[in-house]
């Protein structure tokens, strides 16, 4: 007979962003000692996608196990001392002993897609091993423009187990990637998680960029305001607001000065300020 999985409903709250749920639901009796590692994890990345990074910095000692270390990595990684966190990673990637650790390679994973090394991040991340591994591959195959490698991770993962959460969410990446008639098929996927999970920043997210794949703008528009009720300074949310009202023909002024402070790295803060960067040269030269 198999044995229960302990940590289903922890994975899952964190996979699908119920990052509060997963840290309230975190005290499982009687784990082995692999799976208490594994557990501990899942609740510091949990406080690290709430930005409590300080928090987990303080926790994890040097005596905590390889996993736990990375994570910690990866809450300075975020916090802001991204060289110290990269050059820990590499000095512990070339370190026989651990280099093969799967959470440790999925933080690389992470830490490098930031950093928009993606083919730094698929040395450390393509020999897969865990459902999370390949999911992350889905991302950075997505990143790079390549729909038919990721397909191809994504297959693996079908194989694996068809109705996992991750492969779930990786079907529903790379329909939207794909688009057409695919992205029919990303919406009932986030529309069959609403049905099923607590209803969550990520999976709004996830609706809201169907609709407006689909041109339902207003529709997305009430899924992303609904997002900003739970979190006000999530970045995707602010990002899709964003999107969403000019499609909408409404000011975004206020949703973008709300990026740019909390979220200075953004990609589309990044686009505006070199947008007004060009428009002020213009100004210049015409006058």
């Amino acid at each position: 007979m198999a044995t229960p999985d302990l940590l289903f409903g922890l994975r899952n709250s964190f996979y699908l962003g119920a990052y509060q749920a997963a840290i309230n639901n975190s005290d499982v009796p009687n784990l082995p000692p692999e799976e208490a590692v594994e557990r501990d994890s899942l609740v510091y990345r949990s406080y690290i996608a709430l930005g409590s990074y300080q928090l987990v910095i303080n926790e994890i000692d040097s005596s905590a196990p390889t996993a736990l270390q990375a994570v910690k990595l990866l809450a300075l990684y975020l916090s802001g001392d991204k060289e110290t966190a990269i050059s820990s990673i590499r000095e512990w990637l070339s370190d026989a002993a651990i280099a093969s650790n799967p959470i440790l390679r999925l933080i690389a994973g992470i830490i490098y897609m930031h950093e928009q090394d993606y083919n730094e991040a698929l040395k450390h991340t393509n020999s897969g091993g865990t459902m999370e591994l390949h999911a992350l591959n889905v991302q950075i195959f997505l990143k790079m423009h390549r729909s038919d490698y990721a397909e191809k991770q994504l297959k693996i993962m079908q194989q694996i187990d068809e109705d996992h959460t991750l492969t779930q969410l990786a079907n529903a990446w790379l329909n939207l990637a794909v688009g057409g008639s695919k992205i029919q098929e990303a919406y009932l996927i986030f529309q069959d998680f609403s049905e099923k999970s607590q209803m969550t920043g990520l999976i709004l997210n996830g609706k809201a960029v169907c609709c407006m794949h689909m041109g339902r703008f207003d529709e997305a528009e009430s899924l992303l305001l609904e997002a900003l009720n739970k979190d006000a300074k999530d970045a995707e949310t602010l990002a899709n607001l964003i999107v969403c009202n000019l499609h909408l023909g409404k000011s975004s002024s206020r949703y973008l000065s709300q990026l740019k402070l909390s979220h200075p790295d953004h990609m589309l803060v990044k686009r505006a300020s070199s947008a007004e960067d060009n428009f002020d040269r213009a100004v210049q030269s015409v006058a």
